[in-house]
């Protein structure tokens, strides 16, 4: 659904209409983050669900588990996706590829050692995919807002709540292309 941004970005972008750009994204992430907590209930009730497609017991337990960590890892896509898109209008590449090749060095080492050395096993391995999907997203953030975007984010608008709809509609036929 984020790729409506790229959209709305692009076009705002190549008009000089470099304002935009931050309301865009602010749109973007209110529109994604009240998809996302529709979508949180399956995430939670994972079990009963899957018991009553007649999943194995032992197999929804487990199953059960990473579904409620895979909660943090959704909420995770919205400013990931999101902050990319914004950064890509304006052909801001490096900053995803610096953040993505660190977020993956501290993945492996996080990895290894709630794993490996630790062994937390599933709880490990969660934990170190929560902190390698936020880590990103943190860096972007502190990117877009604190002055890396000076020409087109202008800080937090009340105007990012204007006109949803068309971004909602666009973004569920964006998702819907994509799918």
């Amino acid at each position: 659904m984020a790729s409506a941004l790229e959209t709305l970005c692009g076009q705002a972008y190549g008009a000089k209409q470099n304002h935009m750009l931050g309301i865009y994204l602010q749109r973007s992430w209110i529109v994604l983050t009240g998809c996302t907590i529709c979508l949180t209930p399956v995430y939670i009730f994972s079990g009963p669900i899957f018991l009553a497609l007649g999943q194995e017991e032992r197999i929804v337990r487990v199953a059960q588990i990473i579904a409620l960590w895979v909660i943090g890892i959704n909420f995770s896509f919205v400013p990931s996706f999101t902050c990319q898109m914004f950064l890509q209008a304006q052909s801001k590449n490096k900053i995803i590829a610096y953040v993505a090749a660190v977020s993956l060095a501290v993945h492996v080492f996080l990895s290894w050692l709630l794993m490996v050395h630790f062994d937390f096993g599933i709880t490990g391995a969660m934990t170190s995919t929560l902190v390698a999907f936020w880590l990103p997203n943190i860096a972007q953030l502190l990117f877009v807002t604190c002055g890396g975007c000076k020409d087109t984010w202008r800080g937090f608008s009340m105007m990012a709540f204007k006109d949803l709809w068309p971004v909602f509609k666009l973004s569920l036929s964006s998702g819907g292309m994509l799918w």
